[in-house]
Order: C-alpha cells, then sequence, then structure tokens
C-alpha cells in the first residue's frame, strides 16, 4: 500500500508485466533494475499453469496453482539480487477460476503464519461478467480473507475488451467498455466497510488487450477524473484521488492517454502484448 501511495504522490505508474516463466520473471526483474523500479511481477491463470508445465493435469487447477506458487517462490529468492521493490500479483480470475486463488490464498495463508507476510501481494478478481451486486458482493467476502494476511484486491468493473488468457472480449458490447462513477463509488463503500481493506479498481475506460491500430480503440481517460471527483464529493475530502485505479490494456497506448490516466490516479499499467512481442522479436 505505501509503494502505491507512492506512485499516486509522485505520478508515475507501476508496470505490470504477465510472465510466462522464469526467464520472463528475470527480464522483468533485469528492466526495472535498469530503468528504476520497482515491478509487478503477474501472474495469470494460465501462465501458472505453463510454469508446471502444460502436460501436466489441471482439471483442478492443480497445475495453475503449483506453478503459480512456484514462480512467486523464485521471484522471493532471486528478488533481492536485482535491488528493486517486486510486487507479486495475479491477472484476471472470473468466477469459475476462483479455485485457483484459493489455492493461492491458501499458500499465502501459510506463508504468513511463518514470516509475517503473504507470499503474494495482491490478487484481481475480475467478476465483470456477473451483476454488480454480484461482483462486488464476492470481492467482498475475498477482501475480508485477504484483509487478514495484508493481501490488498484489484477488481473490475466493467470489461477490457479483446482477448487474454483464453477470454475472449472481442465482440462485447461498447457500452460494457465505459464504466460508470456510480458504480465505482458503490463498489468503495462496500470493500471500505472490511477493516484493513486495501483494494485497486480496473475501471473501463475503453481499454482492450492486444495492440490495435490508430483509432480502433477510444480510450476515454476522462472517466477516471470524474469518477475520482465524484467520490471526492461523496466522501467531503480532501483527496482529490481517493480510489486507486489500474489501467488494463495498456499495449500501444498512446503517451498522452497514458499521462493523463496518471494524472487522475492511475498506480499501475499493465503491459502484456508488448513485451510478448519483444520476446518473440528477440528469438526470431
Amino acid at each position: 500500500a505505501d509503494l502505491l501511495d507512492d506512485a499516486k504522490a509522485r505520478g508515475y505508474a507501476i508496470p505490470g508485466v504477465n510472465i510466462v516463466g522464469t526467464n520472463s520473471i528475470n527480464s522483468c526483474m533485469e528492466a526495472a533494475a535498469k530503468y528504476g523500479g520497482p515491478i509487478m511481477v503477474t501472474f495469470s491463470k494460465g501462465g501458472g499453469q505453463f510454469i508446471a508445465g502444460k502436460t501436466v493435469a489441471n482439471d483442478a487447477d492443480q497445475a495453475s496453482i503449483a506453478g503459480t506458487i512456484a514462480g512467486a517462490k523464485h521471484v522471493r529468492e532471486v528478488a533481492a539480487l536485482y535491488g528493486v521493490p517486486v510486487v507479486l500479483h495475479t491477472d484476471h480470475c472470473q468466477k469459475a477460476w476462483l479455485p485457483w486463488i484459493d489455492g493461492l490464498l491458501a499458500a499465502s495463508e501459510e506463508y504468513f503464519a511463518e514470516h509475517g507476510e503473504p507470499l503474494f501481494s495482491s490478487h484481481m478478481l475480475d467478476l465483470s461478467e456477473e451483476p454488480l451486486e454480484e461482483n462486488i458482493g464476492i470481492c467482498k467476502q475475498y477482501m475480508e480473507k485477504f484483509a487478514k494476511v495484508n493481501i490488498l484486491l484489484e477488481f473490475e468493473l466493467g470489461v477490457t475488451g479483446g482477448e487474454e488468457d483464453g477470454v475472449d472480449n472481442t465482440d462485447v458490447d461498447s457500452s460494457r467498455l465505459y464504466t460508470q462513477p456510480e458504480e465505482v463509488w458503490y463498489s468503495y463503500q462496500q470493500l471500505s466497510e472490511v477493516p484493513n481493506a486495501q483494494f485497486t479498481c480496473a475501471a473501463s475506460f475503453g481499454n482492450v488487450h492486444g495492440v490495435y491500430a490508430p483509432g480502433n480503440v477510444d480510450l476515454q481517460p476522462v472517466i477516471l477524473h470524474n469518477t475520482q471527483k465524484y467520490i471526492q464529493e461523496k466522501l467531503a475530502c480532501e483527496d482529490t484521488k481517493p480510489m486507486r485505479f489500474v489501467f488494463h490494456g495498456g499495449s500501444g497506448s498512446s503517451v498522452d492517454d497514458i499521462k493523463y490516466a496518471i494524472e487522475a490516479g492511475v498506480i499501475k499499467m499493465n503491459i502484456d502484448t508488448d513485451t510478448q512481442w519483444a520476446f518473440w522479436d528477440g528469438v526470431r
């Protein structure tokens, strides 16, 4: 939480990079060390399965759980060598994938009992396909568990377009790509009721996974600015950016859009396609 507050105060967004193995994990930390860190190493359910091995059975998410835990332990063993702050995060988890998070939470609870901190820093629950009340209701249940071991919750409102980790939203209704301030405020109220709650919001403002030709993606970071103003007025507080926002689908975004989003309280930006392309470009 201190690191995220520093990002908000100093006006930067922590890169959240999806990884697929120890090679990409190390590349993230190497880049962070070179350019001044910090870095958020992000595991997807599919990425965790890949680390365990694609031939291993995963009918109960056992490969995804084991691989993600193995990757996290790798980070904890080598991160000190790079000398930069590293956040351990997991990406989109829809309702059907919650057993994956349950397995990771159990590992963090065990780690917390021994070390006084969780194995994972944060988890994202993407229940945006569910009605708002159900989405936030489930998130609140997990927030209560996370808060006991100092894990941050990232939740999603609206839908990030495009395709990632087998979830295809390329044909989604465009209206779902833009989150309303009232939805964010409702979520803020509900999650704030949990003692020791720490959370970030992946609000949709036209974000799309992947890289597209100019003009095909209509980003509207002004939605985030308007939402911050709405919540500030509801709270009657001096903080002009009471909600911590995250930026999904960051690959290929213009510098101006990125800067404007950061000005609205974005403290983390996800990157996947750009880094995967860089890996492929290096191999070929």
